[in-house]
């Protein structure tokens, strides 16, 4: 059994939203559709929501390399924006719990 991240269990464990937090969590750098597998999602569902999270602007095409294209989260997008912020306020606060946790253990 794995354990569900705070954002996910703030957010609610879609695919759409396992797909989210992995463009998120390493928002620095553009994926392929290959790579993307790694947040937990199945083929299908990936080819069905890039397409969608593009138009909405929430992630974005930077460029193509042989036949494969890469995404990056669109951090210029108010919704990705907020949904960055939104995890990044959550871990904050769950480290921040967990520093706690040790000043009273220790």
């Amino acid at each position: 059994m794995t354990e569900e991240s705070i954002f996910l269990e703030h957010v609610g464990d879609t695919p759409r939203m396992r797909l989210l937090q992995y463009l998120i969590e390493g928002r620095d750098f553009d994926y392929t559709l290959t790579d993307m597998i790694n947040a937990g999602v199945s083929w299908g569902t990936l080819n069905t929501l890039v397409p969608v999270l593009v138009e909405l602007g929430i992630i974005v095409k930077t460029r193509k390399i042989g036949r494969a294209t890469l995404y990056k989260l669109n951090l210029e997008n108010p919704t990705s924006k907020l949904l960055a912020s939104l995890y990044d306020g959550l871990i904050k606060k769950q480290l921040e719990k967990m520093q706690e946790a040790e000043l009273v253990i220790a």
